[in-house]
């Protein structure tokens, strides 16, 4: 089950350095928060298949529910309701408000990830 990857540890690379330029640099109202939500779930998997050899199905679609429960998380104000609504690194990672677009957001970067990885095979 764990197996180092090299290929997914460089896509976790640049998909990392792609979020941080786009955290750093872009201020719209699509790339950032659009598509960085898209691309954060690819990271995720991809951070996650470096370490572990699981079929891509089940990572992509574990990925999106853990996105999820952290979008329902938002919707409760859990940052607030633990007091850690001042760490501005948790408050960036996690995020602080609930959207619907998120979830579809997600959706999407599952997507992705299912249509590249059965093109790929």
């Amino acid at each position: 089950m764990f197996q180092f990857n090299q290929k997914y540890f460089y896509f976790t690379l640049i998909l990392f350095l792609v979020e941080v330029c786009i955290a750093v640099f872009v201020k719209d109202i699509f790339i950032r928060p659009f598509v960085g939500d898209i691309l954060v779930v690819i990271l995720i998997y991809c951070y996650i298949r470096t370490f572990l050899n699981i079929k891509s199905f089940i990572a992509a679609i574990s990925v999106f529910i853990f996105a999820c429960i952290i979008e329902i998380l938002q919707y409760f104000n859990f940052l607030n309701k633990l007091g850690l609504q001042n760490n501005k690194i948790l408050a960036i990672a996690l995020g602080s408000t609930f959207d619907w677009k998120d979830i579809i957001a997600y959706a999407m970067g599952t997507i992705i990830i299912i249509c590249l990885e059965n093109k790929i095979k």
